[in-house]
């Protein structure tokens, strides 16, 4: 089989009345030569951003987008992201399929979006590696696919992968961990896990391991739960028994740890500093009170749908990344994971997501 192309599709020649156009800064100003705003004549309409940078309106791109059920605050908050981004722009029309964890329908959707000639593919699998022959399929047929969070095995199968730093989580955590506990020998650190036979879980638990040994600590007390707010407590419940003394534990996931947080109540267990993990709002309002063990949460971004949106607009209307010298959009971007404290905590608020 012939590998597929890298190339985008020219834009479809169809032109809409422009409007407000927004965008992060990160893709903004790419080839700008002005901070004034001009108006668009060709369109018949107006455009706020400047003329020839990225946010310009230009030709309508239709963009499907696909990604698993909404049952976990991040991902319901991936989808959501994904539409209020495509809302930002006049010359977007997003295609949203319904968020699904059967990989069959999932299948079924993206050969409805080829079938029906979109412009490019958002797509978050629910099974990467399920999800890669309709993706090869999708770049066959000239559309170029950008992959989100969950990676395909074939990297033919997307034009672009956007990833979230799962290793980098751990090392983050660990850093934080170091600068709270030192090389305190006598310092007993902990840590609930997600799901350990997922990829994600080992890269997060091997980046922590891997950070705490660069202060002389290691992982003395650590059990896996299973990303949900049950799972979390009784994780939490099990481990506090297990471990009368604690002075710094890692929880991987927000949303789980709304039941580790009650279990640590129940406990009545408050000689320790919590982390969390991705980035929750209502974690990173508890920060913000510090009404309680959790100190800092470590972001795992729920932009990555977004951004994924934000990229096949620049595939497919022929733009680069406005702050690189690069001519051409990258074939991968990885978020980076910060570590959010009370010192910063204002700064990530209001793009976090509901647990």
């Amino acid at each position: 089989m012939a590998l597929p192309t890298l190339t985008t599709r020219p834009a479809p020649r169809r032109r809409v009345q422009t409007g407000l156009v927004a965008g992060l800064a990160v893709f903004a100003l790419g080839a700008c030569t002005s901070n004034s705003p001009e108006t668009s004549n060709a369109s018949g309409g107006t455009s706020n951003a400047a003329s020839g940078s990225n946010d310009e309106a230009g030709d309508t791109v239709t963009i499907g987008f696909s990604a698993p059920a909404a049952d976990h605050g991040w991902m319901a908050a991936i989808t959501q992201a994904a539409k209020d981004q495509a809302d930002q722009y006049e010359d977007v029309d997003l295609k949203v399929a319904e968020g699904t964890n059967d990989v069959n329908l999932q299948i079924s959707q993206v050969e409805t979006f080829i079938n029906d000639g979109v412009d490019a593919i958002v797509l978050l699998p629910f099974d990467g590696a399920a999800m890669t022959p309709v993706a090869l399929k999708a770049m066959e047929a000239g559309i170029p696919v950008i992959n989100v969070d969950r990676e395909f095995n074939d990297p033919n199968a997307a034009r672009v992968t956007v990833l979230g730093d799962n290793y980098g989580m751990g090392v983050s955590a660990g850093q934080y961990v170091c600068e709270q506990v030192g090389d305190d020998k006598g310092a007993v650190v902990a840590e609930i896990a997600g799901i350990d036979s997922l990829p994600l879980t080992q890269d997060r638990s091997q980046g922590f391991k891997d950070a705490l040994a660069t202060c002389g600590q290691k992982v003395d007390n650590r059990v896996a739960a299973d990303f949900t707010v049950e799972g979390g407590e009784r994780a939490a419940s099990n481990l506090l028994q297990a471990a009368p003394k604690i002075d710094a534990l890692w929880n991987h996931d927000d949303d789980q740890g709304v039941g580790v947080l009650a279990a640590i109540e129940n406990a009545n267990r408050d000689e320790f500093i919590m982390v969390g993990g991705a980035g929750s709002a209502n974690a990173m309002r508890s920060i913000e009170a510090g009404d309680g063990v959790l100190a800092a949460t470590v972001i795992y971004p729920s932009t990555q749908g977004a951004d994924g949106v934000k990229m096949a607009r620049l595939l497919v209307q022929g733009k680069a990344m406005g702050d690189l010298a690069e001519v051409s959009v990258p074939r991968t971007v990885q978020l980076f994971a910060p570590v959010v404290t009370e010192d910063n905590v204002d700064q990530y608020l209001p793009s976090a997501f509901e647990s």
